[in-house]
């Protein structure tokens, strides 16, 4: 069977085709920068790679760019889209009523439209990867799986909130948590490499969006994100955790609107407000020329971090290993080295050597006497939709 997997990011799109059940890879690529003049197109197969740069301005833009390589004469992997089985697609918000992996239809879309606003940065251009794939890939299946499914398991206790019941009740209004998709695919990794099940992990997920999960025999326990994908961690455009209290203040006393505030803490904050700079790469390397609110950012990023570490190695009453992952987490030396920083207390200790190191295997960067790993392990989304689509298709 060949499955389609497209991974609609905040400002990216990620896609593998995979044949199952064999988990073969016949095709990767990205799709780097959306919305930009200088998009990063990437595109790999056993026989062919190629990266170049282009203006691509929408995820429409990047999908059609996408279908365009994979039905290329000369380097494509397609004769026809009637050669795609199934197309799986990565939602970020399935609310209340998804909890599993399900099969796309007009209800099903209706639903993932009406949650766009509570993922305004995600949901609209998931939705849009799945309208596309319908007109394109006529004859596949299409399959959603929902980033928020993973988190089904965190406790009453950690994830309602200290609001009248009526609201959690009739109206399910609590924390959600996302990116679990990813967080579940590194977990069940982590496992497999300390050779254990009944494990205490940490899961810092560090992309243009970041989260943290607290991983408690393989079941999430707890998670910085909430309702929706905007707190926690400070991340690209968004400004994670805040005072509400900020939002009256900005309506009342400084006349914006409440679709201005939005637009601030979802598209206008995060390391952007700090810096200037959306990409890490560019903000390490400012920093690395001595720009302050480069280097400020860095900083607060990483003691955000560090603040969560602390709160659920408490709430698990213990830590087998802390996971780095996504394209910061995995690239970034830096930022490692600034969460890892003056953590001792937690028994953990950085190896720099190892974490100088770059690879695209599971690896440990702390050093022989750390009582808690430190693991940093490749995410593959993409994988774990390809074998939730499997398993609901079979």
């Amino acid at each position: 069977m060949n499955i389609l997997i497209i991974n609609s990011g905040s400002s990216s799109i990620k896609y593998q085709l995979i044949k199952m059940p064999s988990k073969k890879v016949i095709c990767v690529g990205s799709i780097e920068r959306i919305g930009s003049t200088d998009a990063i197109s990437n595109y790999k197969t056993d026989a062919n790679k190629v990266e170049k740069i282009y203006e691509i301005a929408s995820h429409k833009a990047g999908l059609e760019r996408i279908t365009s390589l994979l039905l290329d004469a000369e380097i494509g992997v397609l004769k026809s889209t009637e050669d795609i089985d199934a197309i799986g697609h990565r939602v970020v918000h399935g609310g209340a009523d998804y909890t599993e992996t399900t099969l796309i239809d007009e209800e099903v879309k209706s639903k993932i439209k009406k949650l766009s606003t509570l993922a305004p940065l995600h949901n609209p251009a998931n939705l849009q990867g799945i309208v596309m794939a319908e007109e394109i890939f006529t004859t596949a299946k299409q399959v959603v799986v929902f980033d928020t499914a993973f988190h089904g398991t965190v406790p009453v206790k950690a994830k309602k909130y200290a609001l009248p019941n009526e609201l959690y009740e009739n109206d399910g209004i609590h924390a959600y948590g996302f990116h679990g998709t990813s967080h579940k695919y590194v977990s069940e990794k982590a496992n497999e490499y300390l050779h254990k099940e009944n494990t205490k992990l940490i899961s810092i997920h560090l992309g243009n969006g970041c989260s943290i999960t607290a991983i408690k025999d393989g079941k999430s326990i707890d998670h910085s994100m909430g309702f929706a994908p905007s707190n926690g961690l400070i991340m690209g455009t968004r400004s994670g955790d805040i005072d509400h209290s900020f939002i009256y203040y900005m309506v009342n006393t400084l006349g914006y609107s409440l679709d201005d505030v939005n637009e601030l803490l979802n598209k206008k904050s995060g390391m952007l407000g700090l810096t200037g700079f959306n990409d890490l790469r560019d903000i390490e390397e400012e920093a690395s020329n001595g720009n302050a609110n480069c280097i400020l950012a860095l900083e607060m990023n990483a003691y955000r971090i560090r603040k969560c570490i602390g709160a659920y190695t408490a709430t698990m009453n213990g830590l087998d290993a802390i996971i780095f992952t996504a394209g910061i987490g995995e690239n970034s030396s830096l930022m490692r080295q600034l969460v890892c920083k003056d953590m001792g207390y937690f028994n953990f200790q950085l190896d720099d050597s190892k974490n100088d190191l770059r690879s695209k295997k599971i690896r440990e960067i702390n050093t022989t006497d750390s009582k808690v790993k430190i693991l940093v392990i490749p995410t593959n989304e993409e994988l774990e939709i390809a074998k939730q689509v499997y398993e609901l298709l079979n």
